[in-house]
């Protein structure tokens, strides 16, 4: 029997998510790729303009952490298209979707750099951890591995992050 055409004359999704979760999952997922996508740059912007006596460290400890990054919106942004929707891909989507600050225009001092990342990577934990409901509620397993896995990233970023702003 052939499936329901979805506009434009593609094959409906039918992967037992209904179209109203799929789109909310989407949605909270494209707050995460914004959110994800603008701590990127702000942690790869301190990598190239740290400064002071933990330079070495930072700047190796920003890289580890952007290239980390970076290597997370592909596949955030493929999960939204799994589901059927567009992924966000501009600077004005991403500005209007993010819940991450945008970077200083002026870069700070290191441990500023520290503070302000610690306070993206929680900000992206709450994110994640908000749509989780919602991948749970409708049985979306692999939004919910990927969640656990950005959770599990960015919460323990925060803590090695704070604890280099402890006396």
């Amino acid at each position: 029997m052939a499936k329901k055409k979805a506009s434009g004359g593609a094959p409906a999704i039918n992967i037992g998510i209904n179209d109203k979760d799929r789109g909310a999952i989407a949605g909270g997922l494209s707050k995460l790729l914004a959110d994800t996508y603008t701590l990127y740059l702000t942690t790869h912007n301190f990598h190239w303009n740290v400064t002071g006596p933990m330079f070495n460290t930072l700047h190796t400890m920003f890289m580890t952490q952007y290239t980390e990054l970076w290597n997370a919106v592909d596949p955030i942004a493929e999960r939204i298209r799994s589901l059927g929707h567009p992924a966000p891909g501009s600077y004005a989507q991403f500005g209007a979707l993010a819940t991450v600050p945008d970077a200083p225009t002026t870069p700070p001092k290191a441990l500023e750099m520290v503070k302000i990342l610690v306070e993206g990577h929680e900000a992206v934990a709450r994110t994640a951890r908000s749509i989780f409901p919602l991948a749970d509620a409708a049985g979306d397993e692999p939004t919910a591995d990927l969640l656990t896995q950005r959770l599990t990233v960015h919460e323990q970023t925060a803590w090695m992050l704070r604890s280099l702003l402890e006396e």
